[in-house]
Formats: C-alpha cells, sequence, structure tokens
C-alpha cells in the first residue's frame, strides 16, 4: 500500500487504510489517531471529502462499532481519564502540600461567586500565591488545543494578579518541546503564564518561598 505523501484518496484506498489500522489494532481509529497514520488521510480530508470519519465508516459498511464517541469505546476511555486525572491531581496536591503546607493549597480555586471559573489549584506563599492548572495532552497537537482553550479562559483581568502554571502532566512531553511550541506560536502566552513540564514545575515550586502562619497549636512554614 502506498503510503500518505500527499496522494490522492479514493473509498478503496481508504478502506484498505482502516483494515491496515484494524489489523494492527483490533479496533478501528478515532479521528485524532488518523493524523497519525500514514496509511490513512489527514482527518481534515476525512471531514472536506467525506463528511467525517464516522460517516464514511457507515458509508463504506465497516462492521463493528462507527462512531467512538459513544457506547463501549468512549465509556473505556471516559473511565480511564478519569481515573489518570485524580491520580495526577492527587500527585500534584501531595506536592504542594508538602512543601507549602495543607492550609494554604486550596483545590478548585473559584475566582468569582458564580464558581464559572476555577484554577485546579491556588497555593498560597510569601510572594502572595499562584495558579495551577494541570493538564494531560495526548501528543503536540492536543496540547495545542488545550492550551488555547486554557487561554481563553484566563482573560479577566482580575485572573491576571498572580502566575498562572500551565501544568502538562505527559512526561512525553519535554519542556524544551513546549518551550518550541509556545516559541512558534502566533498566539502568545500573556506575562505571568508559563507552561511547564512536571520536572519544570518542582523547580518552580522551590523557588517560591512558603508563607509562615502563626496558629495556637503550632507554626506552619
Amino acid at each position: 500500500m502506498t503510503q500518505r505523501l500527499g496522494r490522492r484518496w479514493g473509498l478503496e484506498d481508504i478502506k484498505d487504510g482502516l483494515d491496515h489500522f484494524y489489523n494492527e489494532h483490533g479496533r478501528y481509529p478515532t479521528s485524532s489517531e488518523v493524523d497519525s497514520f500514514l496509511y490513512l488521510p489527514s482527518s481534515r480530508t476525512f471531514q472536506r471529502s467525506f463528511g467525517g470519519l464516522v460517516e464514511l465508516r457507515k458509508n463504506i459498511n465497516l462492521s463493528g462499532q462507527s462512531d467512538f464517541r459513544s457506547g463501549e469505546h468512549s465509556r473505556k476511555r471516559t473511565l480511564t481519564i478519569t481515573k489518570r486525572a485524580y491520580a495526577i491531581e492527587k500527585k500534584v496536591c501531595e506536592h504542594l502540600q508538602k512543601i507549602f503546607g495543607n492550609e494554604l493549597v486550596h483545590r478548585e480555586y473559584f475566582f468569582t461567586d458564580d464558581k464559572r471559573t476555577r484554577a485546579d489549584f491556588f497555593v498560597y506563599d510569601a510572594g502572595g500565591g499562584f495558579c495551577v492548572d494541570v493538564f494531560y495532552p495526548s501528543d503536540l497537537r492536543n496540547l495545542t488545543g488545550c492550551l488555547n482553550s486554557k487561554l481563553n479562559k484566563y482573560l479577566a483581568k482580575y485572573m491576571k494578579e498572580y502566575p498562572i502554571i500551565y501544568l502538562q502532566m505527559n512526561e512525553k512531553i519535554e519542556q524544551e518541546t513546549m518551550d518550541k511550541v509556545i516559541r512558534n506560536k502566533t498566539r502568545k502566552l500573556p506575562q505571568g503564564q508559563f507552561l511547564m513540564s512536571w520536572e519544570s514545575f518542582r523547580v518552580f515550586c522551590n523557588t517560591r518561598i512558603p508563607l509562615k502562619i502563626q496558629t495556637s497549636h503550632k507554626l506552619y512554614e
């Protein structure tokens, strides 16, 4: 089979590519997976020429589930993401509490009373504090989409009073790669906002001075 390389795609070619993916993975690809599979056109081509991957699979009568956005595949994917998100937030929270103290690390911090906008964490420290927004992109393309969405989330002026850390937790995506993404982005990160890997974030935390609070029982440092 000929690989992608800007070729013209017919229905038989695409069916062969889908079968090729099925033979390797035991299922058909989702829309995000076709972009990285050389034996299929891009997801944009699917949408422009065939009405999308879901519609195409129905039209060429492939067996199995045609829409991975619903059904058993979706349920399993949601469960996996939920478990991973819980484990990641727990890891971040425990690290922050170890450095800054339990009382000074707030989870799901709401900026306004209407509870529409929140950060995953707000940490009070001697410098006033900082926000942490945690996410796990599957790849660089997904990272860019997540980051653009988060930039829209923190547009209000009152959200720019403290440093905002976009904490990317996929260890396969290194800080050097993310720095390159930021340099090449048309839409730059505002001043005081940073995209960090887990390792970079740990270094950042060590540069912050914990806030000392006196209680009737003990001193937290």
